[in-house]
């Protein structure tokens, strides 16, 4: 799969997508269940930039070129200046075991259901997440404060097939 770096416009992009979100919450109740659907987009945007192919992988390798290319036309139509300059590269894909790409599988599934059952307003939100966690995960600062994540999840995973092996379930 080939991936494109987020450019600084695209970061900007996000950042506004970023802000949109936390922004309400911050100044309303704080209460952190209005966060929930701006959360799980954003954990199916990370675990996808953790997913060396595949669907999620796809996905989340789209997100920088996109939000790149449509935070240029916004930073270029705002102020006339030509952006695209890249940022430094990160990335969190290619290092999921077996049994960490089952948990990737499970959560993602659960997003997917939490999408079905969400209102319209809800299902933006999911959709603002998502992308902004991809496409932060495709920054080195990001990817590198996320580096434990990958280990995390197959961690989860291997501790999940110990059980299950160790109880004769299986």
């Amino acid at each position: 799969m080939t991936t494109t770096a987020l450019t600084l416009a695209g970061l900007a992009l996000t950042l506004v997508i970023l802000w949109a979100n936390l922004r309400p919450w911050w100044t309303g109740s704080r209460d952190p269940k209005l966060l929930a659907p701006f959360g799980k987009g954003a954990a199916f945007g990370i675990l996808g930039a953790m997913c060396a192919g595949g669907l999620l992988g796809w996905l989340a390798g789209c997100a920088p070129q996109v939000g790149s290319a449509a935070g240029g036309k916004a930073v270029t139509g705002v102020t006339g200046t030509q952006t695209g300059t890249p940022l430094t590269r990160g990335s969190l894909s290619g290092s999921l075991t077996e049994e960490g790409a089952v948990v990737v599988f499970l959560i993602a599934a659960a997003v997917v259901f939490a999408w079905r059952k969400a209102s319209k307003d809800d299902k933006k939100r999911m959709i603002g997440g998502a992308y902004c966690g991809a496409s932060l995960c495709a920054t080195a600062g990001v990817a590198g404060a996320l580096a434990f994540l990958p280990g995390l999840v197959n961690q989860a995973g291997q501790s999940a097939r110990a059980a299950i092996e160790s109880a004769g379930v299986l």
